[in-house]
């Protein structure tokens, strides 16, 4: 049985950490649109009893705008690409593409398939990623960390480097030591711990 949060419930941030103004909003709108409570079977075959569609904020013209002006304050300046597994990473990585291209930093974006294509252009990168190319991963939500890092395989395989990643929630808390210990960056937009859950949860 699903249940979703009253927005009143929903926007009752007495109790959370204190953000800076721009994940602030952005956890806003991720607990008005993409946070549902109840029970939940999760990916990974555990229940839960919160459930996170961040493409609910992505995949909106507001929600897409907060994500990047968190984002951009943390990408650094000299990437080429961003992108990541298809589909959670899809909006994230296109719309951040756009929203900087109004900002006057230019960003191409791409995609990695789940597998390769047997006709046309082989392999399992759309878009308009380089060789040579540094490159930011996104997600959408991450517990385990495996769609960042099967996209950073894929990435490096192609000739481009990951630098950095960044999801829009981090709801597991295992990825900063997996990413440190590839050696890329790592900085998530917001934990569950910023949703008022603990990681794992």
């Amino acid at each position: 049985m699903h249940s979703v949060l009253t927005i009143r419930d929903k926007l009752d941030m007495s109790g959370l950490p204190k953000l800076d103004p721009a994940r602030h909003k952005l956890r806003e709108h991720i607990l008005q649109h993409s946070l549902k409570t109840g029970t939940f079977t999760l990916k990974s075959g555990r229940t839960s009893n919160w459930f996170l569609d961040s493409k609910q904020t992505a995949c909106r013209s507001d929600g897409i705008v907060l994500i990047s002006d968190v984002a951009l304050s943390m990408l650094p300046s000299d990437i080429d690409s961003i992108g990541g597994l298809t589909m959670g990473a899809d909006p994230v990585a296109f719309g951040i593409a756009a929203v900087a291209a109004t900002r006057g930093r230019a960003l191409r974006s791409f995609s990695v398939r789940k597998e390769s294509k047997d006709h046309g252009v082989t392999g399992r990168i759309a878009g308009a990623l380089q060789p040579g190319d540094r490159v930011a991963i996104v997600e959408d939500t991450v517990t385990r960390g495996t769609s960042l890092f099967e996209a950073i395989e894929v990435v490096r395989a192609f000739g481009a480097t990951p630098v950095f990643i960044t999801v829009i929630v981090d709801r597991g808390g295992t990825c900063a030591a997996m990413a440190n210990e590839a050696n890329i960056a790592y900085e998530p937009m917001l934990s569950a711990t910023d949703l008022g859950y603990a990681f794992g949860s």
